[in-house]
């Protein structure tokens, strides 16, 4: 046996650590419990939006496939290495949309190698306090968000008089599209109004009105509008 083959063997035997059945069991059972929290907690928070069942389903799983990876790594550096060759094939082409999405299935990843590194607790204290800054932060109050007055009127020279109502009944407007031909205008406004059936109705009484309308948008808020 030459000098390589004994560097070899050495170099694999310091690398190889045995892990009790009952630590593997252990490891496995934590993190299927914090994966069933994080898989409530992420029911809670999207019960007012979109709620993806399979995506929140993943989460757990995402969690135990990871805790047996980083099991299968601390057994053998030879293991390690495929494992390491393997997942460097995987491509996720699924986009991610949510930005809390993105958290959740981070989060349940960090779950997955903490616990499978043996270190419980911090996986159980970080899953609390991601709990509680989750539920703080989205208490908070935030800006409102801008609603969007579609006026169409068969009156061109009517522009003048539709933003004097508006300016009325509005801390913050601001035109967004205006289309105009020779028998009718059509607007878009940016808006931010308290008594909005009040301001339908006024902009309604102008001459030349055909339709008037006040939708909500979903999308980002700039402060100090």
């Amino acid at each position: 046996m030459g000098f390589s083959d004994v560097l070899k063997n050495s170099f694999v035997e310091a690398t190889q650590d045995s892990i009790s059945r009952e630590g593997i069991m252990i490891a496995l059972l934590i993190t299927c419990l914090l994966s069933v929290y994080i898989f409530c907690i992420y029911r809670i928070t999207t019960r007012k939006v979109f709620y993806n069942k399979s995506f929140n389903i993943s989460l757990v799983a995402l969690s135990l496939i990871t805790t047996a990876i980083i099991l299968s790594i601390q057994s053998s550096v030879v293991i390690s290495l495929g494992m390491v060759g393997a997942l460097s094939i995987v491509r996720f082409r699924t986009a991610i949309k949510e930005p809390m999405d993105l958290v959740f299935l981070f989060w349940s990843i960090s779950v997955g190698i903490i616990c499978g590194a043996g270190l419980f607790e911090i996986a159980i204290w970080a899953s609390l306090l991601i709990t509680i800054a989750i539920f703080v932060l989205d208490k908070l109050p935030a800006a409102k968000v801008p609603m969007i007055l579609i006026v169409d009127s068969s009156d061109i020279d009517s522009e003048e008089a539709i933003m004097k109502v508006v300016e009325e009944y509005s801390a913050h407007s601001k035109i967004k599209s205006r289309n105009m031909n020779a028998e009718s205008l059509n607007l878009v406004i940016e808006v931010k109004v308290k008594e909005a059936a009040e301001c339908i109705r006024e902009i309604n009484k102008l001459e030349g009105m055909n339709n008037v309308s006040l939708v909500t948008q979903e999308g980002e808020v700039t402060y100090g509008q």
